[in-house]
């Protein structure tokens, strides 16, 4: 697919986002957040769901922790420019409330459409909610800062950067994980372990 191509997708299905009616989310937002970047990018950040200051402009992760996100970006030798960014959930959830199971599946549609146009080497999970969206019953506590192979995706989940700001312990080890992404950008994604792929528990790994 050539880039113009892959380009037209994209304004569709964010015009499609942005008018959205398919769960209760879209009566209470002032703007769905679809996602920006660079539609060619090797690694995307997912996280849960727009913000207060999300909600206002339409774009992600440009509060606080969008802050905090674009720095270690940079650390790595990246800019967001280089990188996609977005969400398993495209509108705010009232009083920032964790998604409702109809509202992923409403949802869900958009991110898989998004990941299979970018095809991005890396999916950067930040939080506990990104990550199960990918890998059902894991644990952010355990799977931090170890990269997963599912089909031809380096699933690399890290602490979402709201949590890091509110705990020291946390922010160091956000960052200290941030810091692998650099040596994966460069890896062969067959040298990753895909035990994920291998338990009964995951069969739903086959998102995308």
């Amino acid at each position: 697919m050539d880039l113009q191509t892959k380009k037209d997708i994209f304004i569709k299905m964010n015009r499609a986002i942005v008018t959205c009616k398919k769960c209760r989310l879209c009566r209470g937002r002032i703007n769905a957040v679809p996602g920006e970047g660079n539609i060619n990018a090797k690694v995307v950040f997912i996280g849960e769901a727009p913000g207060f200051e999300e909600d206002k402009q339409g774009r992600p992760f440009v509060g606080r922790s969008g802050l905090l996100l674009g720095e270690m970006i940079n650390k790595i030798g990246l800019k967001r420019t280089d990188v996609w960014i977005g969400n398993v959930i495209k509108c705010r959830p009232p009083e920032n409330r964790n998604p409702l199971l109809d509202e992923i599946r409403a949802c869900k549609p958009y991110l898989e459409k998004q990941m299979e146009l970018i095809k991005p080497k890396i999916i950067v999970t930040l939080g506990r909610f990104a990550l199960e969206f990918l890998v059902p019953k894991a644990k952010i506590s355990e799977a931090h800062g170890k990269p997963i192979r599912i089909k031809s995706y380096i699933v690399f989940p890290i602490y979402h950067p709201a949590a890091a700001l509110r705990n020291v312990a946390i922010k160091k080890i956000m960052i200290e994980d941030f810091m692998k992404i650099k040596n994966l950008i460069n890896i062969d994604i067959k040298s990753i372990t895909n035990e994920a792929e291998k338990k009964e528990d995951t069969a739903q790994l086959s998102l995308f």
